[in-house]
């Protein structure tokens, strides 16, 4: 009789919403990532044990997939609600935001979070005046050295200009150290968009200028004269132009390469007895300049983390990225991405084993240029990693590709 009585009043407080149904049910959120550069799946997978353990009515249903297919896949998920949270890349709030993929999150940002966060990580996340959720990753491409091969080449010390890396990696091949010192991302993916910009912004570049292409002459131009030179030369590995970062990576680890463009994940990796045959001789610097351009280059590589407009419970969504996203978490897995928190390279559990690292960073975050700002932006970088492959290959010179590019962008 007591059985059945409870049994009724519990029935009647789901009916009148006495009882919140979370309360008694786990609630599901589904997340994607990607499965390439900064933090690693197997890590990914540990911070959101860390978070159901602290919220055990929350489950968090993972999803990986290459850089290359986020974007689409995100943009596809929308019409069946498949995720609550999604990883974005710094490219794609202007879209994103114009398509109403994302939710607007202003409102969330506490002040803590305002003071407390990089000022230039909020870049990553906000378009026209508004935050589209919380910067994750904070990054940049540096250039990484191997430094007995620089010793064996009597070179004291790292190129300050691109002009000084090619002359350095000229050295290295006469006196045959190595065939080809040099490996970069140039394959037609964003990763050369990233190689590109950075040089972009080494000589001074623009890609919009009054809301047309303007990347097909001055700095836009004098970079993709570099990057055709520096292949056609033999400097540059032939392989480079199929290359994502992690065979970027593989390449450097193995020795096979002098210099390597790259974001901050292969610092560590690289110094890693357990894979790399470089463990303890990998230098760091941020990415060269142009004399009388720039003293640094970089491009802002940054991502965040977002609340889809198409999630059923943005509210467990939020928690888990202010979770992922908080300078406990981020403290923790420093070694694979910097924090985004300002007082957290003040932290020397973040900064042991890696001051070279931070020392570069310090540098090279606060010179970070962005990819264009555009709704077109896919369009305008498939047109550029077109460009880019044809004049690699010799199929056109970099003027004209570019012209074709900027007359394909869409703008």
């Amino acid at each position: 009789m007591l059985k059945s009585f409870s049994r009724t009043l519990l029935g009647a407080a789901f009916v009148s919403g006495a009882f919140m149904p979370h309360a008694f049910a786990e609630t599901s959120i589904n997340a994607l990532f990607m499965a390439q550069a900064a933090y690693s799946e197997a890590d990914v997978r540990a911070m959101a044990e860390a978070f159901t353990k602290a919220n055990p009515d929350i489950k968090v249903n993972l999803e990986f997939v290459p850089y290359e297919g986020l974007h689409d896949k995100t943009v596809l998920a929308q019409g069946s609600g498949g995720y609550d949270v999604v990883l974005f890349d710094v490219i794609w709030p202007a879209e994103y935001a114009s398509n109403n993929v994302l939710v607007d999150v202003s409102s969330r940002i506490t002040d803590d979070m305002k003071k407390g966060v990089l000022p230039g990580a909020w870049t990553t996340v906000n378009y026209d005046g508004k935050s589209y959720g919380m910067p994750w990753i904070l990054d940049t491409k540096y250039l990484f050295y191997n430094k007995e091969i620089l010793e064996k080449a009597g070179i004291k010390n790292p190129p300050k200009t691109w002009d000084e890396l090619a002359e350095q990696a000229k050295i290295i091949k006469d006196k045959g150290l190595l065939a080809t010192p040099i490996s970069w991302s140039w394959s037609q993916a964003e990763a050369a968009i990233c190689d590109y910009t950075t040089l972009v912004s080494a000589y001074g570049g623009d890609f919009i200028k009054d809301g047309k292409p303007a990347f097909q002459s001055g700095g836009g131009l004098d970079a993709l004269n570099y990057m055709v030179t520096s292949y056609s030369s033999g400097l540059t590995n032939p392989n480079s132009k199929e290359f994502l970062e992690e065979d970027v990576r593989k390449v450097f680890q193995n020795g096979e390469a002098a210099f390597a463009l790259n974001w901050t994940y292969m610092y560590n990796m690289a110094n890693d007895p357990k894979d790399s045959k470089v463990a303890g001789k990998v230098g760091v610097v941020p990415a060269p300049g142009v004399a009388g351009k720039s003293e640094v280059s970089a491009v802002n590589g940054s991502m965040g983390l977002g609340v889809t407009t198409a999630s059923k419970h943005p509210e467990e969504a939020w928690k888990f990225i202010t979770f992922m996203t908080s300078q406990e978490t981020q403290n923790q897995y420093a070694k694979l991405s910097l924090p985004i928190w300002a007082s957290s390279y003040d932290d020397p559990a973040v900064t042991k084993g890696q001051e070279e690292l931070i020392a570069a960073a310090k540098l090279g975050l606060a010179a970070m240029y962005p990819r264009p700002t555009t709704p077109k932006y896919q369009e305008l970088s498939t047109a550029l990693q077109q460009a880019i492959q044809e004049s690699l290959l010799g199929q056109a010179k970099p003027e004209d590709a570019l012209k074709g590019a900027a007359e394909n962008s869409g703008l």
